[in-house]
């Protein structure tokens, strides 16, 4: 069933491609046509050129006949007498009996002069002058025995013809198509249909079915493009099973990547907390100190005054500022977008960064300028942009550690919107007046436990995790050194800046 569904299809696809009279024959039928034709053309052509010699032929016999009889009447001075199916004769005029007048002039001047008729529906003859009867004679014969053997001839000729055209035909037929042509095409048809069955046993001509003529030719190509292919196929497997293995072990990379980036994360903010717990317990023992003295004023008096509950209420609300940006911080968990003030992040993030008495050395001058424009919201997850913000302003800070005293180092966060082709962006840079970044290192400063820092106190992770956050977010963190002169009123104008691009609207 198969076979004769790609059988028909084949046939369909031949049909509507080949065009001409023959276009649906098979090659022997087209063959046959073709050398019939032949045969019956040559015939045709042969008869149409024997008509008018085997004619001349009858009608010079005919023409002989008449003279001959026209001598006859003229000597025996009558016409009588002859059979009347084989003669006929008529007298009259020049013009009456179909004479022209060039023969008419030259009869005129010899009267002995015999005209010869062409044949008619009666047969050939001739005119001449009767001196007899002072009249002209026009005498037509009929010779069967002529037009027989023309007829045998035309017999001949066309037995002749189908003579050849049977030993032709035959010795195609027996002897020269069936090794020469149809055995060839045979083999093609059951290499191809082997070919597309895969069976590669049999797709290939046998050596001993190769002609050496134009057939031969194309199953030779056909053999060496069907090897060409099967090694083309084998090549494109290897290929792809390799390519399979590399995807595998990349798709295992990635996951190991993306696990250890993640630990990564875990491990800088558990990093961040350790730095941060000494300042954060000097923070807090200031306003428990207050608490402690407003309870025992309390149990000694029995009650406060008003500016003492005033007291009170703002340190207890300190207390819990302090507490919740240390959960928030400390806090991991899946990204969760949220419109969110950029102004407000920078500010949260500065504020964890002073409880970090680790980062921020006593006597260290450096004035923080929070230029994010108050109106600029993204769609963030704000605890984890809070930690981008940390580790490139805490990295700024240990930056203008090596800032001299009489100087005054300067941290300034800025933001702008572009509008590019796939919608708004924002893009929040952070700046510095230290020495600014080692060229050396910006390739390699997002990879992880690479630290730059002056004092070899950092992770080494904090650039790592900020990447990945930023990333999360569908955004990039584009490091660069500030040209001299790019904060005009500070020393050392130089500096480091950390470009994070972010789109304000995220898609799912």
């Amino acid at each position: 069933m198969g076979s004769t569904q790609t059988s028909k299809k084949q046939g369909h696809v031949v049909g509507s491609r080949a065009r001409g009279v023959f276009s649906g024959l098979k090659i022997r039928k087209k063959l046959i046509v073709l050398h019939t034709s032949f045969s019956l053309a040559l015939g045709v052509l042969l008869l149409v050129a024997l008509a008018p010699a085997m004619g001349k032929m009858v009608d010079g016999a005919e023409q002989d006949q008449a003279k001959l009889i026209f001598e006859s009447v003229v000597t025996h001075s009558g016409a009588s007498g002859f059979d009347q199916s084989t003669v006929a004769t008529r007298y009259g005029e020049l013009s009456e009996l179909g004479i022209s007048q060039r023969d008419a002039t030259q009869l005129g001047v010899t009267p002995e002069l015999r005209i010869p008729l062409q044949g008619d529906t009666f047969g050939g003859g001739i005119v001449g002058f009767d001196p007899s009867t002072q009249r002209y004679l026009e005498i037509r014969t009929r010779s069967p025995q002529a037009r027989m053997t023309v007829q045998w001839i035309y017999g001949l000729v066309i037995a002749t013809l189908f003579a050849g055209y049977a030993i032709v035909a035959v010795a195609l037929e027996l002897l020269v198509l069936p090794q020469h042509v149809y055995l060839p095409i045979q083999s093609l048809l059951h290499a191809d249909d082997a070919a597309r069955s895969k069976d590669e046993a049999n797709e290939l001509v046998p050596e001993h079915l190769i002609t050496t003529d134009e057939l031969g030719e194309i199953m030779v190509s056909r053999n060496e493009t069907i090897g060409q292919l099967r090694s083309n196929e084998r090549e494109l497997a290897a290929a792809l099973g390799r390519l399979e293995i590399v995807a595998i072990d990349l798709h295992k990379k990635n996951r190991l990547l993306e696990t250890a980036r993640k630990n990564l994360e875990g491990a800088d903010r558990l990093a961040s907390l350790g730095m941060m717990s000494a300042g954060i317990a000097h923070e807090l023992n200031t306003p428990l100190s207050v608490v402690k003295g407003l309870v025992g004023q309390l149990k000694e008096q029995g009650e406060l005054g008003e500016s003492e509950i005033k007291l009170l209420a703002r340190v207890v609300g300190r207390i819990e500022i302090l507490s919740e940006g240390l959960l928030d911080f400390a806090r991991v968990r899946t990204p969760r977008l949220e419109p969110s003030k950029i102004h407000k992040v920078i500010e949260d993030a500065w504020m964890l960064i002073k409880l970090d008495r680790q980062s921020v050395l006593p006597g260290q001058k450096i004035e923080f300028v929070n230029k994010v424009n108050q109106d600029h919201i993204i769609a963030c997850d704000p605890g984890r942009m809070v930690q981008v913000f940390v580790n490139l302003i805490r990295n700024a800070v240990h930056a203008l550690r090596s800032v001299t005293e009489q100087d005054v180092g300067c941290i300034t966060v800025s933001s702008t919107i572009e509008t590019r082709e796939d919608g708004d962006w924002i893009v929040i840079s952070v700046i510095d007046n230290g020495p600014g970044i080692d060229p050396g290192t910006i390739d390699s400063m997002f990879d992880p436990f690479v630290s730059t820092k002056m004092d070899s106190q950092g992770t080494g992770l904090g650039l790592a995790v900020t990447d990945g956050i930023v990333r999360e977010h569908g955004g990039i963190v584009v490091p660069s050194n500030v040209s001299v002169g790019g904060m005009p009123g500070y020393k050392n104008s130089g500096g480091a800046k950390f470009e994070v691009h972010l789109p304000v609207n995220i898609s799912d």
